[in-house]
C-alpha cells in the first residue's frame, strides 16, 4: 500500500481551513487578549506616561504629542505591517491580526471615560505589563499580532544580517530611549520595567507555565538509566544510535521528553546510576502527540 499523497491531496491539506469551532475559539481568547490589552494600556500605561515597545510605544508617544485618540494611531500604523504580514506570513494571520488591531482600537476608545487604577507609577508598570504581556500572548498563541514590529523584523531579517530578535531589540531600544525625551527619564524607566514583565509574561502566557525540556543522555548504562526514567520518572524513552567521532563505538543514546518540574530528579537518577555519563538539556517550546503522557511511577 502506498502511504504517499499526491500533489493535489497535499495542497487541500496545506489550504485546510479551520472548524468553525476552532474559529469561535481563537475569536474568544483574541477577543479577551486585546480587552486585557486595552485595560493596559487606557487604566494603567498610559494615563502614568509608561509605554510598551514597537508601534504601540510609537502610538503612545504619538497620542501624547498630538492629544489624537490613541486607538486612531493603534490602527493606522500597524495597517502597513498587515500587508506585510500577508506577504510574510500568510492570509489568516493578516486576517486574524487586522481583526485584533481593529479590535485593540476600539477597546481603547471605549475605554478612554474610565479613569487610571492607580497614580503610583511602578505599580502602573508592573501591573500593565503583566496584563500587556498575557493579552499580547493570547493574541499570538492563536495565531494574530496586534503589533506590527515583529512583522517588520520578519522581513528586515530577510535582506540584512542580523536575527529578527536582535530587529525587535534594536527597535525597541529606539522607541523606549526616545520615551525620555518625550516622558522624562523616571517614566522611560518604567517602562524599561513594564517592557520586560510584558515580555516575561508573552513568553509564559504562549509556552504556558509547565513547559517541556528535552534530555539526551549518553552512558554506557543506557539500560539501566532508561529502566530508572521510565520506572521512577514515569515517562517513556527513546534509544538513538550514536557512534563516536574520536573512538568509533557505538553508543546508544536517551532521549526523553520532561517538565521543568522533574529536571532536578532527572539529574539525581542519572548521577546516581553513572556519574560519568553525558547530559544535555534544553528548553522545548510545544510537545503534541506520540503518546506524551506521565505514567504511573513505580
Amino acid at each position: 500500500m502506498n502511504d504517499s499523497l499526491d500533489p493535489s491531496a497535499l495542497q487541500k491539506l496545506a489550504h485546510r481551513k479551520l472548524s468553525f469551532t476552532e474559529i469561535i475559539r481563537r475569536t474568544i481568547f483574541i477577543a479577551i487578549g486585546i480587552a486585557l490589552e486595552a485595560v493596559a494600556l487606557e487604566m494603567f500605561l498610559v494615563p502614568n506616561g509608561i509605554i510598551d515597545g514597537g508601534i504601540v510605544g510609537i502610538s503612545i508617544m504619538l497620542h501624547h504629542i498630538t492629544g489624537f485618540a490613541l486607538g486612531a494611531f493603534l490602527f493606522l500604523l500597524n495597517l502597513p505591517f498587515c500587508y506585510l504580514g500577508y506577504k510574510q506570513m500568510g492570509k489568516t494571520f493578516s486576517v486574524t491580526s487586522i481583526l485584533a488591531i481593529t479590535g485593540l482600537a476600539i477597546f481603547t476608545t471605549l475605554l478612554i471615560p474610565v479613569p487610571k487604577f492607580t497614580e503610583d507609577p511602578l505599580l502602573a508598570a508592573v501591573f500593565g505589563g503583566i496584563f500587556l504581556g498575557i493579552g499580547v500572548g493570547l493574541v499570538v498563541r492563536n495565531g494574530g499580532s496586534s503589533d506590527g514590529s515583529e512583522i517588520l523584523a520578519i522581513f528586515i531579517n530577510k535582506i540584512s544580517p542580523f536575527s529578527v530578535g536582535e530587529i525587535v531589540m534594536f527597535v525597541n531600544i529606539f522607541i523606549l530611549g526616545s520615551a525620555g525625551f518625550v516622558f522624562g527619564w523616571n517614566n522611560a524607566m518604567y517602562s524599561l520595567i513594564a517592557y520586560f514583565i510584558a515580555f516575561k509574561m508573552i513568553d509564559v502566557t504562549t509556552e504556558g507555565l509547565e513547559s517541556s525540556k528535552f534530555a539526551w543522555v549518553i552512558t554506557d548504562k543506557h539500560q539501566v538509566v532508561g529502566d530508572a526514567l521510565n520506572d521512577r520518572l514515569g515517562r517513556g524513552v527513546t534509544y538513538l544510535t550514536g557512534e563516536g567521532a574520536y573512538s568509533g563505538d557505538d553508543k546508544k543514546v536517551i532521549l526523553i521528553i520532561i517538565t521543568r518540574l522533574e529536571e532536578a530528579k532527572l539529574k539525581s537518577i542519572i548521577n546516581e546510576i553513572d556519574p560519568s555519563s553525558f547530559l544535555a538539556i534544553g528548553d522545548i517550546h510545544d510537545v503534541k502527540g506520540g503518546g506524551f503522557k506521565k505514567k504511573n511511577i513505580h
